[in-house]
């Protein structure tokens, strides 16, 4: 809120500079706003009594919008990758997916790992969670299971997340 839609009957007044004014009624800190050229600016509205400040409304959303823009810039998003295994998978083709889950970690992603089935691979469900156990177990210095094996489907689908 700026200016008049500021409609609080008292308002503790931060001046200009950055100093303590004092706690007045929020038409004498408009007035005083106004005669510096500047606006009145609630900062702080949950307070009792409200915070205001006399500042340029401009240079204020300015400053606030570059704030925000550094808060997200510093902000670390976590992507899901994804490893995708087979009932038959042989030793150094597992060796080779376990490498690539291991570089996904190390750069703070989330790992799904699936194992998918075709034909008459669904009737061997059970022997193939061994693959799986055996996938997490090779990446536990690094890494812990977020979501356990679960059957969805015609596939198996694991979550890995860093440790901490």
């Amino acid at each position: 809120m700026i200016n008049e839609q500021i409609r609080d009957r008292e308002v503790r007044l931060i001046g200009e500079d950055g100093q303590l004014v004092g706690i007045m009624s929020s038409r004498d800190a408009y007035k005083m706003a106004q005669d510096a050229g500047l606006d009145l600016v609630k900062i702080a509205p949950k307070a009792q009594p409200p915070v205001c400040k006399i500042v340029d409304y401009g240079k204020y959303r300015y400053e606030q919008a570059r704030k925000e823009k550094e808060a997200k810039k510093k902000q670390k998003t976590m992507e899901v990758k994804e490893v995708r295994l087979s009932p038959n998978i042989d030793a150094n083709d597992l060796n080779t997916k376990i490498n690539q889950a291991r570089k996904f970690l190390e750069h703070g992603d989330k790992v799904k790992v699936t194992l998918r089935f075709r034909g008459r691979e669904l009737a061997h469900v059970e022997q193939s969670k061994v693959i799986l156990d055996n996938f997490a177990e090779k990446l536990a210095e690094i890494a812990v299971i977020d979501k356990p094996a679960k059957f969805e489907g015609r596939s198996m689908i694991m979550f890995l997340t860093q440790k901490r």
